[in-house]
């Protein structure tokens, strides 16, 4: 008895599943499927989210979003991250399509996430040359922080850094105030 055929997700395939609660995401045609976060994870993703919001009020080097994004290099690619700050110049256009050059993208990990996250999806961000990664580990109170070509992440168990280009100041955020408790 032979095996199915798997079935080569594109964007559009993605586009159109229903609106059931999973978050859908496809990576050179693999389909990745994550049901809703944890509490823990939206509280993580709420701090470091507000944190660079407040940050790139006083450095308008970009623009954060938060995880409801559409954000395709490819006809096979589709990914939704936790937060991305993206150039002014493409945030302006209001237009998914035209946001490509991420300067920042960070995933808080769930248990259903890990693998997406730290593989999958990681890859993809250092073939698109995104400059800077963090994979936010609230379990652990890390994070990995990734870029292009690295081999292995740094991984960061005291404060978050950021000096992004055109910034007169860096972004920094302590690892005990985005990790404390409710």
């Amino acid at each position: 008895m032979g095996m199915a055929a798997p079935i080569y997700h594109t964007a559009d395939m993605v586009r159109a599943l229903p609106e059931d609660g999973n978050r859908y995401e496809v990576v050179h045609g693999e389909l990745l499927v994550t049901p809703a976060p944890r509490p823990w994870h939206e509280v993580v993703w709420g701090r470091l989210f507000d944190a660079l919001r407040a940050y790139v009020r006083e450095e308008p080097i970009g623009y954060v979003f938060g995880s409801r994004s559409d954000i395709s290099w490819g006809p096979d690619t589709l990914v939704s991250p936790d937060i991305i700050v993206v150039p002014l110049e493409e945030a302006r256009t209001l237009e998914w399509a035209r946001m490509r050059h991420l300067l920042l993208v960070a995933e808080v990990l769930s248990p259903s996430s890990t693998r997406h996250d730290r593989f999958t999806k990681r890859r993809l961000y250092q073939e698109q040359d995104v400059p800077l990664y963090w994979l936010v580990d609230g379990d652990e109170r890390s994070v990995e922080v990734w870029m292009p070509g690295a081999p292995f992440p740094q991984v960061e168990l005291e404060r978050l850094h950021w000096h992004p280009a055109g910034a007169s100041a860096p972004f920094t955020l302590p690892l005990q105030d985005l990790f404390r408790p409710i």
